[in-house]
């Protein structure tokens, strides 16, 4: 199978990543934050046999060079449209230039791992879709053998409803699903606390 990886980020420009978390931290502890899971995102995804692709929102930062250390992945600017359709154009895009197989991700999860990767491209195999639970009711994860229109419309993103919507699309349109382990996303101060409470506990 010809797998694909699809990357969804910011360039990592100060005060146009992590606002929420900014609300509470100051844009410059959300911008290293950001720095922070776009370098773990980046190792996750380099232990995948899969071609690999960056897709960037926002605007580049004339003195920054944190998107040098993802020299060899293909990078194409975000198009246009909420989220659903910016990822419809991804995945539209990977099938069309001849993916058996695509996965998206963001760079919001650093409980993400090289496992979860391969284990989504796995259940591909014999699933037609993947996806990977997160905790505040969205996913981090979401893979499918062929484009699914409907998996990208009547969504309310950045809400609760935005996994129990997708799964009920895929059975309504009667397609298998596996499921990843249910991780968390870093959103707000009260992940981060969460996050760095873990990384400390793993550590004692």
């Amino acid at each position: 199978m010809a797998h694909q990886l699809l990357i969804f980020a910011r360039h990592p420009a100060l005060g146009q990543v992590k606002t929420r978390l900014a609300r509470t931290e100051g844009p410059e502890a959300a911008l290293h934050i950001y720095k922070e899971l776009l370098h773990h995102t980046r190792k996750a995804a380099d232990g995948v046999a899969a071609t690999k692709t960056l897709w960037l929102a926002g605007d580049e930062p004339s003195t920054d060079s944190a998107f040098g250390e993802w020299a060899g992945f293909e990078q194409h600017p975000q198009p246009a449209g909420d989220l659903g359709e910016r990822m419809h154009q991804a995945f539209a895009t990977a099938f069309s230039g001849g993916a058996t197989a695509a996965v998206i991700i963001g760079t919001d999860c650093p409980e993400l791992t090289t496992a979860h990767l391969d284990a989504a491209f796995q259940y591909l195999a014999t699933h037609d879709v993947v996806v990977g639970p997160a905790r505040d009711g969205g996913y981090y994860l979401l893979g499918m053998r062929t484009l699914i229109p409907d998996f990208f419309i009547n969504k309310e993103w950045s809400t609760d409803a935005v996994l129990p919507t997708t799964l009920a699309d895929a059975a309504r349109l009667g397609l298998s699903v596996a499921h990843l382990p249910v991780l968390s996303d870093v959103d707000n101060a009260d992940d981060l606390a969460a996050w760095r409470n873990r990384v400390a506990t793993a550590a004692s």
